[in-house]
């Protein structure tokens, strides 16, 4: 699947990064805290986020995210827009929650980057 079919998929506005739409991707990761993205997120994924602030864009950037498509109909302020054009990474807009959007890639062949953790990892609150 390309990074069109992704913005096709979740009915997304193209708000950075035309030229990179025919990006392939397989995996996707949905989180609004940078720390999981950090562990758990893999590169040419798919993140799938309603964070958006510049931060989101630099740890895209270090993971090597293929893109990133913010959701709940949230827009990137400038500051943040001109950092992903800068690194050349798209972000795209939906407004579709986190949930939905992740089940609707999940639905046409996505997966995530990472399915479960083990036992011993689960922290009670």
């Amino acid at each position: 699947m390309t990074l069109f079919d992704v913005m096709d998929i979740l009915d997304a506005k193209l708000l950075v990064g035309r030229k990179l739409l025919n990006t392939k991707v397989d995996t996707a990761f949905s989180a609004d805290l940078l720390s999981d993205v950090l562990a758990y997120a893999r590169p040419g994924s798919v993140l799938l986020t309603g964070l958006t602030n510049p931060q989101v864009v630099r740890t895209a950037s270090v993971l090597d995210i293929a893109a990133i498509v913010i959701v709940r109909g949230k827009i990137p302020p400038a500051e943040t827009l001109r950092l992903a054009e800068e690194l050349e990474i798209p972000i795209m807009a939906t407004h579709y929650i986190l949930f939905e959007s992740s089940g609707r890639l999940y639905r046409h062949g996505i997966v995530g980057c990472i399915q479960k953790v083990g036992a011993d990892e689960i922290v009670a609150l």
